[in-house]
C-alpha cells in the first residue's frame, strides 16, 4: 500500500445535496422543504410548541429528582462469574476484583465499582472483591466456600 493509494471505504461519505440549483436537479425552488410556512424558514425551533396551548411538559406535575451524588455500579451476576472461570478468563485462585473483572472481558468500564447480583449458580471456591453484593450473591458465594470482602460500608439502617 503507497500513500497516494489510499482512499474511503466505499459508502462510507455521501456527496452534498446541493439544494435550491434549479428544477433539473430535482431539489431546486423549495429546496426541499415541502412549500411555505414556518418550517420552510431558516431558524425554527418549534419542538415543544402547541399552537399556543399550554404544552404538555407544562401541564404534567414534576416529580422526584436526580442525584448527581449516587454511586453508579456496574452491575455482574455470579452466573457470568461462573462462565468466565469455566472458559479460564477468571482465575480461581486469585482474587475476582473490578481490574480481574475487566481484564477478562466480564465489565466493559469500571465507572464507581462493581456490585455482584445473585443470577446464576456460582460452583468455584472463589474469593471476590467488589464495592457491593447483594444479599443472595453473598450467601451463595459462602455456600460454594468462597468469600467475599465489600470494599464500600452497607448503609446500616438507622435505630430509633
Amino acid at each position: 500500500m503507497k500513500l497516494n493509494e489510499i482512499k474511503d471505504n466505499e459508502g462510507s461519505s455521501k456527496d452534498r445535496i446541493r439544494v435550491g440549483r434549479g428544477i433539473g436537479s430535482g431539489k431546486g425552488k423549495t429546496g426541499g422543504r415541502g412549500v411555505k410556512g414556518q418550517k420552510a424558514r431558516s431558524g425554527v425551533a418549534i419542538k415543544g410548541f402547541e399552537g399556543g396551548q399550554m404544552p404538555i411538559y407544562r401541564r404534567l406535575p414534576k416529580r422526584g429528582f436526580t442525584n448527581i451524588f449516587a454511586s453508579d455500579y456496574v452491575v455482574v451476576s455470579l452466573g457470568r462469574i461462573q462462565a468466565a472461570l469455566d472458559a479460564g478468563k477468571l482465575d480461581s485462585a486469585a482474587t475476582v476484583d473490578a481490574a480481574a473483572l475487566k481484564a477478562a472481558g466480564v465489565i466493559r468500564r469500571l465507572k464507581d465499582g462493581v456490585r455482584v447480583l445473585g443470577d446464576g449458580e456460582l460452583t468455584a471456591k472463589v474469593s471476590i472483591e467488589v464495592a457491593g453484593a447483594s444479599k443472595s450473591a453473598v450467601e451463595k458465594i459462602e455456600k460454594a466456600g468462597g468469600s467475599i470482602k465489600l470494599l464500600v460500608a452497607a448503609a446500616e439502617p438507622a435505630a430509633e
